[in-house]
Formats: C-alpha cells, sequence, structure tokens
C-alpha cells in the first residue's frame, strides 16, 4: 500500500524504460500494484514487456460483496495474475486456508494466474517446524487441484520473518525449501509438473543479495517487496536472474 497515483504512474514508467534500455525482454517481469492503480498499470504494460498482477481478488463471483474485487473484473481488464495468500492476508485480514482455496480456484475460472504464498514465521523456524507448514498450507489451499488447475499456478515462497526485515534467508535455507517444495510437488502431481513449476522466493530480497538467492537450482525468480519501489534497484534485481 504505497504511492500516490503520480508516484505510481512515474515508477512504472520508469521501470518500464529500464527494462527497455537494459534489454531485458527475455525476464518474465509482472507488476503488482494496488488495485487503483491497477487500470494505469495495465495501459501502460499494453506496449511494453511486462505484465500486470493485483495484490489480491475476491473468493466470492459477484453480487453484494460492497469494496470487494472479483477475478471476472480483473481478467476484464486485461490484469494476468493475481498474489493470493500473501503472510500479510493472513496475518492483518485473517485469512483462512479456506478462504484462500477459493480465491485460488476463482482466479483460475476467469484465466488469472495465482501466485500463490506460502512461508513459515519466526517461532516455526525456530523450532524446526517450518516444513511442516509449508507442507500444510500447500495442502490445505492448492494440493485439492487437478493437474491441469495446478500447472496454471505460480508458488512464492516467502519466510514470513524475512519479510521487511532486512533479514532474507540464506541461499542455503532457500533452496532447502524450494527443493522441499518442489519433492512434495512431484509426490503429488508428477515428475514433469514438479520441474516445470515456478517457485519464487520473497523476503528481504535485494539487489545484493538476489544474484545469490537466484543462483539456486530450485529458485526461479523473486517475489520483490519493499525494493521494487526504487526502479533501479528492482531492474538490478530483474538482472540478476
Amino acid at each position: 500500500m504505497n504511492k500516490s497515483f503520480e508516484e505510481a504512474d512515474e515508477l512504472i514508467n520508469k521501470i518500464i524504460d529500464l527494462l527497455k534500455e537494459a534489454d531485458l525482454s527475455d525476464k518474465a517481469v509482472i507488476i503488482c500494484p494496488p488495485a487503483v492503480f491497477l487500470e494505469l498499470a495495465t495501459d501502460q504494460a499494453f506496449e511494453s514487456d511486462i505484465y500486470v498482477g493485483a495484490q489480491n481478488i475476491s473468493m466470492f463471483e459477484s453480487g453484494a460483496y460492497t469494496g470487494e474485487i472479483s477475478a471476472a473484473m480483473l481478467n476484464s481488464m486485461g490484469v494476468d495474475f493475481c498474489i493470493i495468500g500473501h503472510s500479510e492476508r493472513r496475518k492483518y485480514f485473517n485469512e483462512t486456508p479456506e478462504e484462500i482455496a477459493k480465491k485460488v480456484e476463482m482466479a483460475l475460472k476467469n484465466n488469472v494466474t495465482p501466485i500463490f504464498c506460502c512461508g513459515e514465521v519466526l517461532p516455526d523456524r525456530e523450532t524446526g517446524r517450518h516444513f511442516d507448514i509449508v507442507k500444510k498450507q500447500l495442502e490445505e489451499s492448492l494440493f485439492h487441484l487437478n493437474n491441469e488447475d495446478f500447472e496454471n499456478v505460480i508458488i512464492a515462497y516467502e519466510p514470513v520473518w524475512a519479510i521487511g526485515t532486512g533479514v532474507n534467508a540464506t541461499p542455503v535455507q532457500a533452496q532447502e525449501m524450494h527443493q522441499y517444495i518442489r519433492k512434495l510437488i512431484r509426490e503429488k502431481f508428477g515428475e514433469a509438473t514438479a520441474e516445470n513449476k515456478t517457485i519464487l522466493y520473497g523476503g528481504s530480497c535485494n539487489s545484493k543479495n538476489a544474484g545469490d538467492l537466484f543462483g539456486n537450482p530450485d529458485v526461479d525468480g523473486g517475489l520483490i517487496g519493499g525494493a521494487s519501489l526504487d526502479a533501479e534497484e528492482f531492474i538490478s534485481i530483474v538482472q540478476s536472474l
């Protein structure tokens, strides 16, 4: 929840210009602004190499749900992606696994690709429960999908203790969890689905640590938070892919 309309306009334009200058058209870059800036972003994305995603979605299809934004609305605006189950939505808005599962289903039904977030809080990491927590999140909100639908989901691992704290997971910790997630996918959906699944890392990722994090075989990219508010910093992270 950052930026005024003018600031968002300037940031998105700058990111697009820097992407062109750096010739990064081979990288998949998704911008996920606040909902009030989505049309601004889709207009700018029309003739550029970026995609647009939303930060949240309603679990309802339509109707008397004041303030909600449906998957069909996003699709009608040319929004191709949506972050679902972010730790801040779970923490501050008490989103349950069942609600998150419904949001995933609604997105898929309307051809919006879910970017499904999972990850543990610090006490879970300190007590060695981090694998169990992530497994439970995947099983409760994703693993009910059939193979075809699951193939259209992006997964983002975000250790909650690293979000906005300046303390990122080490490359070893990131790889360990990403490898574990891919193993769970392999056991549930098969080898081909596991190997082709995009798994992103999110949590205090910046231009200084991105290269080491993305250098891991099971880390396919980043879900970038605070660092994306600075265009030059964000482009440096993209260049690390």
